[in-house]
């Protein structure tokens, strides 16, 4: 993980949207499995809104956030130095500093379509994790986003965000492919599952076009398309307007579908 180029950045763009998530919104899936006492290790945890509320459900058990920013971790000790039985650190996914069978739940939100090589990091994380635990895994799928209504500018942001993660070497549609990599990585057994992130009322359609139109214009994604010549600020500018035009539609609906996995020895 430390040697990954992230598509997004940490721009504020992107960290204040990562910062909304919760395990409703973004680990329902697991939930059901969470009990007081357990041990979780959540990587990629960024600003840590998810980390959070795992330690409020398997407190006194312990959670762990990693990340591969020392900026993010930073910010996420710092909003969460409330919660006593959270740690965050620096970390590696391909490289976890714990010992075999550390953990009842290994936890990765949103990180497997940005990694080089997904299925050595699902391999790390079965190392670590107990027998009978589960590595849970939630992943986008790029491809498989909709929206209406049809917008030309989004169809070409989403080609090129396709691109640019490709060349990052990563997978922008991930989530059709985690059951895949999981029995590549020698889990016996893996529950699939998947959810969205629906954004209908005008002020999710704002908050979800004003994300992506700052991201376009200023965050990671701005300086890698510029830097590799696959756009120009020209595009970004129309692209960005293209977001905002879409937000100010009555009728606007965006879906964005993630699938899930339950991975057990």
């Amino acid at each position: 993980m430390n040697d990954e180029v992230y598509s997004h950045g940490h721009h504020p763009s992107v960290t204040a949207a990562h910062a909304t998530r919760t395990v409703a919104s973004s680990a329902a899936y697991l939930e059901p499995f969470l009990e007081a006492g357990m041990d979780i290790l959540d990587i990629g945890c960024g600003p840590g809104s998810i980390t959070a509320g795992l330690a409020d459900i398997v407190a006194p058990g312990t959670v762990l956030g990693i990340d591969s920013s020392a900026d993010v971790i930073a910010q996420a000790a710092e909003a969460h130095v409330d919660l006593a039985n959270v740690e965050f650190r620096v970390g590696n996914v391909y490289d976890l500093d714990a010992p075999d069978e550390s953990f009842d739940v290994v936890h990765a939100h949103q990180l497997l379509q940005h990694l080089a090589e997904p299925v050595a990091a699902l391999r790390e994380m079965r190392r670590v994790v107990r027998p009978g635990g589960i590595v849970a895994a939630r992943d986008a799928d790029f491809g498989a986003m909709t929206w209406y209504p049809a917008v030309d500018e989004l169809e070409e942001w989403r080609e090129l965000y396709r691109d640019l993660a490709r060349g990052n070497g990563g997978e922008p549609d991930a989530g059709r492919r985690l059951p895949g990599w999981a029995a590549e990585a020698g889990f016996a057994v893996v529950e699939v599952s998947s959810s969205n992130w629906v954004y209908a009322t005008p002020e999710e359609r704002n908050f979800h076009a004003e994300s992506w139109a700052e991201r376009v214009l200023h965050s990671a994604f701005a300086e890698q398309t510029l830097e590799r010549g696959i756009a120009d600020q020209q595009t970004l500018d129309r692209l960005a307007a293209g977001w905002r035009r879409w937000a100010r539609m009555d009728d606007g609906v965006f879906l964005m579908p993630s699938v899930e996995i339950l991975a057990r020895d």
